[in-house]
């Protein structure tokens, strides 16, 4: 009897084993999906089997398993996201409120808040992992995952039912439970079916759920949005109230309760979070319209329109909105501006009150323009000091103070542009030059050099300087001018001013007030055959022969009557006037066109010659390219006797450049000629042959020709100018010097004697014969 019980229960035993392989054979493995999120994998506590549960594996007798089993798919199942409403927001809108706003201050003042809700992009909910105490519902999925003495990979979908199936082991209800609990809550089913195991359970695809938002928002209608949405974030993504909602006091409305309401003012300006609530599928959320709304305006930081609840209807209450008083706003006055429906005439009134206690109580009313003014920038102990000075800054006012006090030595007056230009006058040896990353460093030309001499320091005006004061009682301003040299150096009590606190004291260069001649520091360059050529500091009075007696004199290969006298003001004058000449030229150039026209005919036919037209614009406008080319030179003529040339008695300017050159043995000629060349100087040699040699072309207008002398003067031909074309021979008999040059223009006129004779007799045949008639016609009536 003993023996046939314990074959029994070890054939009821092996009966059990061989049913649980059974069972772990039929799981379908192959329907795997990797989880979004991974969780910590929890050790199954609980151990038994099917015979403990009473779980029925149903489907394994008559079943072909080896065919059913299947390779364990891991690869992650893609998991599509939900569509959520993303279509732009439209435009805020404008309130009547904010255009009466508008209309007061001539500035548009926005709504507080409002704007937090400028895009559908916050949130992207769908990406974000599921919060530990959001609710699992009906249409979210589960990734499951289960290994050990199992291998299971399952993505399941929550059904109408709160259910999730899953193989070999039946349905659990998961509706109503928390995230966080998930893993727990299906580690505990699976236990009454296997042992030995681990689990990991994650959500992946959420539901999304429709939720109602009315009132006054911006979109009103059904929204779809994320399963684990709160009033807040469904806040964010459906666009939030409209201008005419409120920002105080939104609710969430559930099965036709208020369930929760949201300050969204304190969560914009603490982050308060305490009236959101998590939505469910089918809540209201309602925006009801906007309560007392006043404007904050002026000195702070955020003016704005702001929204006031029942106990914040007070000035103080209003300024924490805007951040409080700032350090920036006088606390001494206030506007408010006020409409007094009462008034038919005039409903507007502003009262002026002090930010003190008792003003920061006073209630508010809806439609209130509240300004804060900003203090005075008005220094109480301050003197400005400014112009050609070191430290351009205000400085403390003491009494007694004086202009020697604020400036107490010269140094005072060295402007930080000085010691910039110094330290850039850098010059590197040759050798180092390849070293060096700015080239621009190294290449310092002469000029450049003679530049820095002159710029280096501002030159201040000693003679004038002044104090700017402010009469408050008079509301004007006073200029007090002083001499700076007698102020600072001599400590004169009539130029070193008795200082006021608010004073502005103005320092000039000679620059920006210009001084005399005599004043100036003037700075002479002399180049050429000179002992010493160099840049000079020359006194008032200076000739040019005490510069060059400065200069070492002359040397032995000196061309005097040759001297290039250049001067700063001149070139400036010579351009000026040089670009008038060519804007007045262009407009001749323009205008000729009509004249040639009538004036330009074939002395034959009578016909407009088309080509000589054409031909003689050309050369014009060839002839203005050239000029247009030209720059001032600033050359003045010495116009020295070329027998004993001496210097003229011209005084100095700063600036003046005089060059002495060597004494050249040639005479240029240049022109309508073949040989652009220069050639040997003769004593007594005439232009004439100087022409012969250089051979003048066909088109040469001997006329015309000039002769520019060594000394910067021009002779010109006078035959050009004459009638019958007299004062050549003269011309062409005159002897040049060293260094004359000898210019030939070309005829713009190309027509033949003949042909510009023929033409005048026609035109004055013409004209007779015009004037017969009229006088025969004349007489005829008469």
């Amino acid at each position: 009897m003993i023996i046939s019980r314990v074959t029994k229960v070890c054939l009821l035993v092996l009966g059990f084993a061989a049913t649980q392989q059974l069972a772990i054979a039929q799981i379908n493995v192959g329907q795997t999906a990797q989880p979004q999120s991974t969780a910590s994998p929890t050790r199954a506590s609980t151990l038994g089997g099917a015979g403990e549960t009473g779980l029925s594996l149903p489907g394994i007798a008559g079943r072909d398993l080896a065919n059913e089993r299947g390779p364990l798919d891991l690869q992650p199942a893609r998991i599509e996201p939900r569509e959520l409403d993303r279509n732009p927001l439209p435009p805020i809108g404008t309130t009547q409120f904010q255009s009466y706003v508008e209309g007061l201050s001539g500035k548009k003042v926005r709504l507080f808040g409002y704007n937090l809700f400028g895009s559908r992009e916050f949130g992207a909910a769908d990406n974000l992992p599921a919060p530990g105490d959001y609710l699992i519902g009906p249409g979210d999925t589960i990734e499951l995952r289960v290994w050990g003495t199992v291998d299971m990979a399952q993505s399941l979908t929550v059904d109408r039912n709160g259910e999730v199936s899953i193989p070999k082991v039946g349905t659990v209800v998961v509706a109503g439970a928390k995230a966080k609990d998930l893993e727990v809550l299906l580690e505990k089913r699976i236990a009454r079916v296997f042992k030995n195991f681990e689990v990991s359970a994650t959500l992946g695809n959420l539901r999304s759920m429709t939720v109602y938002v009315v009132g006054q928002a911006r979109v009103p209608g059904a929204h779809t949005v994320a399963g684990f949405s709160t009033l807040i974030s469904a806040l964010f993504e459906t666009g939030g109230p409209s201008a005419l909602g409120s920002m105080r006091d939104v609710q969430l409305v559930r099965d036709g309760k208020p369930v929760a309401s949201v300050d969204l003012y304190d969560f914009i300006r603490r982050g308060d979070k305490s009236g959101d609530a998590p939505l469910r599928p089918g809540d209201v959320i309602l925006i009801p319209p906007a309560g007392p709304r006043v404007a904050l305006l002026g000195a702070l930081d955020q003016p704005a329109v702001y929204e006031l609840k029942q106990d914040e209807q007070s000035l103080k209450g209003l300024l924490s909105f805007g951040g409080g008083v700032n350090i920036l706003t006088t606390p001494y006055k206030a506007l408010i501006e006020r409409i007094d429906s009462s008034n038919r005439t005039n409903p507007l009134a502003v009262r002026e009150i002090k930010l003190d206690e008792a003003a920061l109580k006073q209630p508010l009313v809806s439609g209130d323009v509240v300004t804060l003014l900003p203090i005075r920038q008005a220094f109480a102990n301050a003197v400005t000091l400014r112009g050609n000075v070191a430290a351009p800054l205000r400085y403390s006012f003491t009494p007694g103070m004086r202009i020697s006090d604020l400036i107490p030595e010269p140094a005072a007056l060295i402007t930080p542009d000085f010691y910039r230009r110094k330290n850039n006058i850098v010059q590197f040896e040759k050798e180092d030059i390849d070293n060096v990353e700015d080239k621009n460093l190294t290449e310092i030309s002469d000029k450049d050099a003679v530049d820095d001499v002159r710029s280096l320091l501002e030159e201040i005006n000693w003679d004038y300087a002044i104090v700017q004061r402010f009469d408050s009682k008079t509301v004007t301003s006073k200029l007090l001018p002083f001499n700076l040299g007698r102020a600072i150096k001599a400590k004169d009590p009539a130029h070193d001013l008795l200082l006021q606190s608010g004073d502005v004291v103005t320092i000039f260069g000679v620059k920006d007030v210009p001084v005399p001649v005599a004043k100036r520091q003037r700075y002479v360059e002399v180049r050429g055959e000179v002992g010493v050529p160099g840049i000079y500091e020359v006194a008032p009075g200076d000739t040019l022969d005490a510069v060059i007696t400065r200069a070492g004199g002359f040397t032995p290969s000196a061309y005097l009557y040759g001297a290039v006298f250049v001067r700063e003001s001149t070139r400036k004058l010579q351009q000026a006037n040089l670009d008038a000449v060519k804007r007045r030229l262009q407009a001749d150039v323009n205008n000729q066109s009509a004249q040639l026209a009538q004036n330009t005919k074939n002395a034959l036919t009578g016909a407009t010659d088309a080509s000589a037209i054409q031909l003689q614009a050309q050369e014009k406008q060839r002839a203005l390219d050239r000029i247009a080319d030209l720059k001032a030179s600033g050359r003045i003529a010495l116009e020295m006797d070329p027998r004993r040339p001496e210097l003229p008695d011209i005084l100095l300017e700063d600036g003046d450049v005089l060059t002495i050159p060597v004494r050249p043995s040639f005479v240029a000629v240049y022109g309508a000629v073949y040989a652009e060349t220069s050639f040997l100087h003769i004593p007594n040699k005439p232009v004439s042959e100087y022409i012969d040699q250089a051979g003048a072309t066909a088109n040469a207008e001997l006329d015309g020709a000039l002769v520019v002398r060594a000394d910067g003067s021009v002779y010109a031909n006078r035959a050009q100018r004459s009638w019958v074309g007299m004062g050549n021979s003269r011309f062409m008999s005159t002897t040049l010097q060293p260094g004359d040059a000898i210019f030939v223009p070309e005829e713009v006129d190309k027509r033949t004697g003949y042909t510009r004779f023929i033409e005048g007799a026609k035109d004055w045949t013409q004209l007779l014969y015009q004037f017969g008639i009229g006088a025969a016609a004349w007489k005829q009536l008469n």
